[in-house]
C-alpha cells in the first residue's frame, strides 16, 4: 500500500467515483465538467454549470507557515487556490467570463482568528479584480463562514462557481481524435500576471507533499495539523522545516514558499485561445487530481495517449520525490509534474497556441499525441522509463 493510501487519501478517488457512478452524466459525458440544459430560462441554446472545489489540505500548510513565520499573507494564496480549482475546471469546458462565485469557509475559531478570515475574503476580491484586467469577470456573491471547531481542526477553504453559457461555445472533448497532438502548458515559472516564481505544485497531492517533505517537529508542535490516529510511520517523515532554503538558483525561496505557491490560473491564456483559436480546440484537460493520468477519464473513445515529451519536473517535485522515495509511477498519478493544462488540437494549430502561452510567460510545448487503440491506454515516457496506465 502506498504512503498516500496509508494516510487515508486516494489519488484516483476510487470510492468517490463509485459513490457517484449512478448519477446523470449531463448533456456531454466526456466534458471536463457536468453540463446541464438551461433550466433557469428554458433556452435550448444555453446551458447551466455549477462547480464546487477548494484548497484542500493546502490550508494546513498555510496554517503551519503562518504559525512558524507570522506571515499572514500566505492566506491570500489559499483564497487563490480555492478560486482556481473551480475556475480552471470550468475553463476546460470553454467558460471564461461572467461567472458567479460563493465561498465556504469552515474554521476552528480557537486556532484561526478573524484576521485570517479577512485576508482570505479580501484576497478573494483582489484576485477577481486582477482577473478582470484580462477580461475574465467573476462576481463575488459572498458565501458561508462557519465556526465549526468540532468538525475541522484548523480551517477548510472552499467555493462554488456557476455560469450560464451558450451551447455553441462549449468544449466537450467529443472532438478528441487520433492524430491530435497534446499541447502542455507549464504549471511552473513566472507568468506575466504572477508576482513571484510559481513552483507548479498546485492544490493536489498536498497531503503527500506535506508529510513527505516536512519533519517530526510539526507532528510534535502542531498536533491539530494531522489525523492523530495515523501511524507515526507516515506522519511528517521528511527532512525539512518550512524555512529551509534550497540551493541556487532557488535560494531566495524556502521550502514553505515552494509548497504554498498559489495555484496558477490559465484564465488569461485560455481567454486568448477561445477568442483566436476556439475551433482548433478539440479537448481540454486540467491535470489536477490524478495528475498526468487525468486525461483518461475524458477520452471519447478507445484511444492510446502517448506522452513522450514531458517537461522536466520542477524542483518542488524533485524535493518531494527525494524525500518520499516514491517511484515515478506514483509521482505522475498524484502530481501534475510540470504541466497542469493540456489542449488537444491539430499539429498545425499547436504552434499558435504555444506562441500565446509564451507571450504570457508560460512555457508550452507538444508533450504527446493521440493514437488509435483497442482500449483506453496512457503511456508516459520519461527519465528513460515507460509507464503504462
Amino acid at each position: 500500500m502506498s504512503l498516500y493510501s496509508q494516510r487515508g487519501v486516494s489519488a484516483q478517488k476510487e470510492e468517490v467515483h463509485k459513490a457517484t457512478e449512478k448519477l446523470d452524466k449531463g448533456l456531454y459525458p466526456y466534458a471536463f465538467c457536468k453540463i446541464y440544459p438551461d433550466y433557469l430560462t428554458g433556452d435550448a441554446n444555453w446551458v447551466n454549470l455549477m462547480h464546487a472545489d477548494g484548497a484542500g489540505t493546502k490550508s494546513i500548510l498555510a496554517y503551519l507557515y503562518w504559525k512558524e513565520t507570522g506571515d499572514i499573507s500566505v492566506w491570500k494564496g489559499i483564497a487563490q487556490d480555492a478560486i482556481v480549482m473551480n475556475l480552471d475546471d470550468l475553463l476546460c469546458v470553454g467558460i471564461h467570463d461572467n461567472l458567479l462565485f460563493s465561498s465556504t469557509i469552515d474554521r476552528n475559531k480557537k486556532l484561526v482568528p478573524g484576521e485570517v478570515l479577512e485576508v482570505i475574503i479580501n484576497g478573494t476580491q483582489q484576485i477577481f479584480d486582477e482577473l478582470k484586467q484580462y477580461g475574465v469577470n467573476i462576481h463575488f456573491l459572498g458565501g458561508e463562514t462557519a465556526d465549526v471547531g468540532d468538525v475541522v481542526r484548523t480551517i477548510a477553504v472552499n467555493g462554488t462557481m456557476t455560469a450560464r453559457w451558450p451551447k455553441n461555445k462549449l468544449v466537450t472533448n467529443e472532438r478528441i481524435q487520433p492524430g491530435d497532438v497534446i499541447v502542455g502548458f507549464a504549471s511552473f515559472g513566472q507568468a506575466k500576471y504572477e508576482t513571484a516564481y510559481n513552483s507548479g505544485l498546485g492544490s493536489n497531492g498536498l497531503t503527500s507533499a506535506r508529510h513527505d517533505v516536512l519533519g517530526k517537529f510539526y507532528a510534535q508542535q502542531y498536533k491539530e495539523s494531522y489525523e492523530n490516529s495515523l501511524s507515526d510511520e507516515v506522519v511528517y517523515i521528511g527532512p525539512h522545516r518550512m524555512t529551509d532554503r534550497l540551493p541556487a538558483p532557488y535560494a531566495e525561496l524556502n521550502v514553505g514558499q515552494l509548497l504554498l505557491s498559489p495555484t496558477r490560473t490559465y484564465a488569461p491564456l485560455l481567454k486568448q485561445l477561445f477568442e483566436k483559436q476556439f475551433d482548433d480546440i478539440h479537448g481540454l484537460i486540467h491535470c489536477s487530481g490524478g495528475g498526468q493520468t487525468k486525461c483518461m477519464k475524458y477520452l471519447p473513445g478507445d484511444f492510446r495517449i502517448v506522452k513522450d515529451n514531458l517537461f522536466e519536473p520542477p524542483v518542488i517535485f524533485q524535493v518531494i520525490q527525494k524525500a518520499s522515495g516514491s517511484d515515478l509511477r506514483e509521482m505522475y498519478q498524484v502530481f501534475n509534474m510540470g504541466h497542469r493544462l493540456e489542449v488537444f488540437t491539430t499539429e498545425k494549430a499547436a504552434a499558435g497556441m504555444i506562441k500565446e502561452g509564451e507571450a504570457l510567460g508560460i512555457e508550452a510545448k507538444i508533450v504527446g499525441r493521440v493514437e488509435a487503440g483497442t482500449k483506453k491506454e496512457l503511456i508516459l515516457k520519461t527519465a528513460g522509463q515507460e509507464i503504462i496506465f
